[in-house]
């Protein structure tokens, strides 16, 4: 058995990551209608009836929009920490109370053979944190919604085989966009969202010659481009002499286009 994965949306929009390994299936927040996602399983085969549990990282409604029906659908257990499920529980809808779990901040579960680590971020919710999985030494990582990088995260999230890892914005492009200032100085606060160059320097204090894939995520609409993402990461890590395009690779994702499955 090995850890694959697929981003099936990721983006200001909405945002869901699917996990796997052996029988177990891991939906990781479910930020679109449950049609949604359902659509993006079927493009990466699988079955939603298959899956095994949600976990949510936050509150906001591009991770949550659809986790109700989905939950009900499926009678898929929610694993999320206590403060998000405070958070939550008014916008998700009715969920029976045997399909509820604690997943505490800072600790580690295990289903189905995957390790799961959750870490704290600094990001405006109530309690957000992600997830690094880890099985039979491979481990990746999902490391978005961060108001900035800190020492902590680093160490726990260092030497990754694969990141799913945000770059949100091109500063420029915020600074001379449409949003208020209140909205952008938000997104560029410690509680906000991470930039392409932000995203790039953090990378170089992390990776290592296990890591052999970097996936953009959490890229903004108004704010950031695809290319622009891609190319302001990949030249950041090659001028730190990393080998991108050859041991290195760095993918997109998409807010209504899963990637490829990939084994870790």
């Amino acid at each position: 058995m090995s850890l694959r994965f697929s981003v099936l949306a990721s983006g200001s929009t909405g945002n869901a990551f699917y996990i796997e390994s052996g029988e177990e299936k891991i939906l990781v927040d479910a930020g679109l209608s449950g049609k949604k996602i359902e659509n993006l399983l079927h493009q990466v085969h699988v079955d939603p009836k298959d899956l095994s549990r949600i976990l949510v990282t936050h509150e906001h409604s591009d991770h949550i929009k659809g986790l109700g029906i989905m939950a009900r659908r499926y009678k898929l257990p929610i694993h999320a920490n206590e403060k998000t499920w405070e958070a939550m529980e008014g916008q998700i809808g009715k969920v029976p109370l045997d399909q509820k779990f604690h997943f505490p901040m800072e600790s580690v579960q295990t289903f189905g053979g995957i390790d799961v680590e959750s870490f704290a971020v600094s990001h405006d919710a109530a309690d957000p944190m992600f997830f690094t999985f880890h099985q039979d030494g491979k481990k990746a990582a999902l490391v978005t919604d961060l108001g900035y990088v800190s020492e902590r995260i680093k160490k726990t999230v260092e030497k990754a085989d694969a990141y799913i890892f945000e770059a949100n914005h091109d500063v420029h492009m915020l600074r001379m966009g449409r949003y208020p200032w209140s909205v952008k100085r938000r997104i560029l606060g410690d509680v906000g969202h991470v930039s392409n160059e932000d995203s790039a320097l953090a990378l170089t204090d992390i990776i290592d010659d296990n890591t052999k894939r970097i996936y953009l995520a959490h890229l903004s609409l108004d704010n950031n481009m695809i290319d622009l993402a891609n190319m302001s990461v990949s030249n950041v890590l090659k001028e730190r002499g990393f080998e991108v395009g050859s041991r290195l690779e760095v993918h997109d994702t998409f807010p209504e286009k899963p990637t490829s499955m990939y084994d870790v």
